[in-house]
């Protein structure tokens, strides 16, 4: 091993680290003022509407809560890809809408899921619907 150039190796990976680290802070900065006027999906919570939900069906729950997670962020994500897109009702018929038939569906598996082994929650198909926030 060479000696003579570990130095000048530690400089240049100290250097590129700081550079990284820069570049990383100022994304976060144009992020977050990004973020300011971003317009978000909001749902309605669905995991305290359900009530006890038995043990024999927490699994599946816990799937379909998080599937219904993951469904919010892919339209958070639609709406940052497809901003100035479409007309009028595009975020309504693209996204709101679509979103809402996917939530109702997971619903209805978690309600059928605890039906199996409880009664069945009755009430839920309000829970699918979302709004936009800014």
């Amino acid at each position: 091993m060479n000696r003579s150039r570990t130095p000048a190796r530690r400089w240049q990976i100290a250097g590129v680290g700081a550079v990284a680290v820069a570049l990383v802070g100022v994304g976060l900065g144009v992020a977050s003022a990004d973020e300011a006027t971003v317009t978000t999906v909001n749902c309605p919570a669905v995991a305290g509407e359900l009530g006890a939900v038995p043990a024999q069906a927490r699994a599946e729950i816990e799937r379909n809560l998080a599937l219904l997670n993951t469904q919010v962020a892919e339209a958070n994500r639609r709406l940052i890809t497809s901003r100035d897109e479409g007309g009028a009702n595009f975020v309504q018929n693209a996204i709101l809408g679509p979103l809402a038939d996917k939530r109702k569906s997971t619903v209805d598996r978690i309600a059928t899921a605890i039906g199996r082994t409880a009664a069945k929650p009755t009430g839920l198909d309000s829970l699918a619907a979302c709004t936009l926030t800014k």
